[in-house]
């Protein structure tokens, strides 16, 4: 006779007061359970790298003011440029140099940004280098 036999074959309890829980409930107790919930992440953010702004000399930024100021000039033509700029990164410091390109709509002199049609804005103080495409006209792009 073994330990047990006395209980072995008793009924299942079931509580007159509580309902019996749901499988998916029941099951729910028993998934992994993740003690540092973030932690993977805050890891591979610190682990990101990013680019420092590169600080211009005062020949290249003349260079970029004659771009700007011939974009300027020609802006009912909405022209077509490729600007590469910093892009500052919104989680730790330094950021990304991107390049973009589209058809200008106004340069914006107050807030000091180009504004391209599809709205994208672009500090001024941020672009690295211009140039100007004016082979390719705003109905083909």
């Amino acid at each position: 006779m073994g330990e047990y036999d006395d209980i072995i074959n008793l009924p299942h309890h079931q509580s007159a007061k509580h309902k019996q829980m749901s499988r998916l409930n029941r099951a729910a107790q028993f998934a992994p359970f993740a003690a540092l919930t973030g932690h993977g992440a805050a890891i591979s953010e610190a682990a990101r790298l990013t680019d420092e702004k590169i600080e211009l000399e005062e020949e290249i930024i003349s260079i970029l003011n004659e771009q700007i100021q011939i974009i300027y000039e020609n802006i009912s033509e909405k022209p077509f440029v490729e600007i590469n700029y910093f892009a500052p990164d919104d989680c730790k410091s330094g950021g990304k140099y991107v390049m973009v390109s589209g058809n200008v709509r106004r340069i914006d002199d107050y807030n000091r940004e180009i504004i391209f049609t599809d709205d994208l804005r672009i500090p001024i103080d941020d672009i690295y280098s211009i140039n100007i495409i004016r082979d390719i006209p705003l109905s083909l792009v």
